[in-house]
C-alpha cells in the first residue's frame, strides 16, 4: 500500500448507526448517513429485520441484527397503562396491546398475565438486541455511534468501546421533555448494568443531533448539534406535474400509515379530511399508501390520489398541508416553508403540533375534537391568513440557515479522529 493510499485509508472513519423498529424514524438520519459516505466514511445501519429493506432502499448498508419489543407493541402497552390510569384521553378505548383489535373493556387485556408469560421473553429478546450490537460492534470497531431515541443499542456500544456518540432527534420531541410529553428511552432488560455501565439515566447522553429550527424551542439537556432538516420521505417517485406551478390553491394530505395500529381505527381521519375539504375550490393532492387508497373508496373530482409520493417534491407548490402531526410531515413542512394543519393522537404527534402551532406556522386540534367544520375552517384560515404564511416563511429560514448534514458529518470525524 502506498504512503497516500495509507493516509486515505487512516482518515476513514466507520461510523455506526443505530435505529428503532417504527416505520419511518430512520429517516430523519438517512441525509446524515449520505453526508458521511459522501465524504468517504464507512457507513452500517443496525435494525431489526423489518427494517432492512428500508434502510437499503435508502442507499445505506443495513445490518439487520437487532431485536426486542416492537415500537407498536411498545406504543399500545403505553396506551393501554394511560388509559388504566384515567389519563387516556380520547372517548375509545386503546386497541388490544397484542392484537391491536377494538377493545369494549380494558380487562380484556390480562396484564398481570402479559407481566407472568409475555415479559419476559421480550425482555430476553431485547438482550438478544444488545448483544448482538456488541458483538458487531466489536468485530466491525466503529470510531463514531449515531443512535435515535428508540435504539440504546448505540449509546451502550459507544461507551462500551469508548468512542464519541450522539443521540439523533427525528423530530419536535425529546427524551428531554417533561415525563408526560417526552419520548423515554428505556432499558427494558437491563443491559447496561449488564455489561458494568450502571444503571442507564439520560446523563448518559453527551450530545444531540437537532434538526429542528430554533423557535421550536426543543428542550435537550446534553450538548446540541443543530443540524439543517433535509427531507427524505422514503423510496417514492415524483410525477413530471410536481414540477409545474398548480393552476390554483392546492392543499396537501398525508396520514400516517401506522398510526391506527396504536390508536386505534378511530384515529383514521382521511375520510373524514377529504370531505371536508370537497368544495373548498382547492386542488386536494393525497399522498397514501395503496391500502388507504382502497379504503377510500370514491373520492370527489377534486381529489389527487398520488400512492408513495415523497412529500418534499410536493410541498413546495402547495398553500397548506394536513397532517397527523408526524415528525417526518411537519419538518418537511417547515423545511418548503407551507402553513400545517396538524391533527393528533399521539403523545409524541401532539408535542410537535403544539411546537409548530406555537410559532404561528400551524394549528394544532387534538384529533378527536377534528370535524368536518373544523378540518374546513382551519385550512380556509391557513390558506387566507398571511401571518401563517409568513410564520411558515420565517420557519423555512430557520431551517436553511442550520449547518448542513455535510458541515455536521465533518464536525462529528473531527470528534472521533481529534481532528
Amino acid at each position: 500500500m502506498t504512503r497516500d493510499r495509507a493516509r486515505r485509508r487512516e482518515s476513514t472513519v466507520r461510523v455506526l448507526f443505530t435505529v428503532s423498529s417504527w416505520p419511518t424514524q430512520y429517516a430523519a438520519m438517512v441525509p446524515l448517513g449520505w453526508a458521511l459516505q459522501a465524504a468517504g466514511h464507512e457507513v452500517r445501519v443496525l435494525c431489526a429485520p423489518g427494517q432492512a429493506a428500508a434502510v437499503g432502499r435508502a442507499g445505506l448498508v443495513p445490518v439487520p441484527v437487532l431485536g426486542g419489543m416492537e415500537e407498536v407493541l411498545r406504543l399500545r402497552l403505553q396506551y393501554h397503562a394511560e388509559a388504566v390510569a384515567g389519563i387516556w384521553p380520547y372517548p375509545w378505548l386503546p386497541p388490544h396491546p397484542l392484537t391491536g383489535e377494538r377493545v369494549d373493556r380494558l380487562d380484556a387485556f390480562d396484564t398481570a398475565r402479559f407481566e407472568r408469560e409475555i415479559a419476559p421473553e421480550l425482555a430476553d429478546s431485547a438482550a438478544r438486541s444488545f448483544d448482538a450490537a456488541v458483538a458487531y460492534a466489536r468485530d466491525w470497531g466503529p470510531g463514531l455511534v449515531l443512535h435515535d431515541p428508540g435504539s440504546l443499542e448505540g449509546l451502550l456500544v459507544a461507551k462500551l468501546l469508548e468512542v464519541p456518540s450522539a443521540l439523533c432527534l427525528w423530530g419536535p420531541a425529546s427524551p428531554h421533555d417533561p415525563d408526560h410529553m417526552r419520548i423515554v428511552p428505556t432499558d427494558h432488560s437491563g443491559a447496561f448494568p449488564r455489561y458494568g455501565l450502571g444503571t442507564f439515566d439520560l446523563s448518559m447522553i453527551e450530545r444531540v443531533v437537532d434538526p429542528n429550527p430554533p423557535s421550536l424551542k426543543v428542550p435537550v439537556e446534553a450538548e446540541r448539534l443543530p443540524v439543517r432538516y433535509v427531507p427524505y420521505n422514503g423510496a417514492g417517485h415524483a410525477p413530471a406535474w410536481t414540477a409545474r406551478p398548480p393552476e390554483g390553491r392546492r392543499v396537501c394530505v398525508t396520514w400516517s400509515t401506522a398510526l391506527s395500529t396504536v390508536s386505534g381505527p378511530d384515529s383514521y381521519l382521511l375520510p373524514r379530511i377529504v370531505a371536508a375539504l370537497d368544495g373548498l375550490d382547492t386542488e386536494v393532492v393525497l399522498t397514501a399508501t395503496a391500502r388507504d387508497v382502497a379504503a377510500l373508496g370514491d373520492v370527489p373530482a377534486s381529489v389527487r390520489v398520488v400512492e408513495n409520493l415523497p412529500l418534499a417534491s410536493v410541498l413546495p407548490g402547495c398553500d397548506a398541508v394536513v397532517h397527523h402531526g408526524g415528525s417526518g410531515s411537519a419538518l418537511t413542512a417547515l423545511w418548503a416553508g407551507v402553513p400545517q394543519f396538524i391533527a393528533t393522537f399521539a403523545a409524541e404527534q401532539q408535542v410537535t403540533g403544539e411546537r409548530v402551532a406555537a410559532t404561528g406556522a400551524a394549528l394544532h386540534v387534538p384529533g378527536h375534537l377534528a370535524d368536518e367544520a373544523t378540518i374546513r375552517g382551519g385550512v380556509e384560515r391557513l390558506i387566507e391568513d398571511d401571518a401563517h404564511r409568513a410564520a411558515a416563511a420565517r420557519l423555512r429560514e430557520e431551517v436553511a440557515e442550520a449547518p448542513s448534514p455535510a458541515a455536521l458529518a465533518a464536525e462529528l470525524v473531527a470528534s472521533a479522529t481529534g481532528g
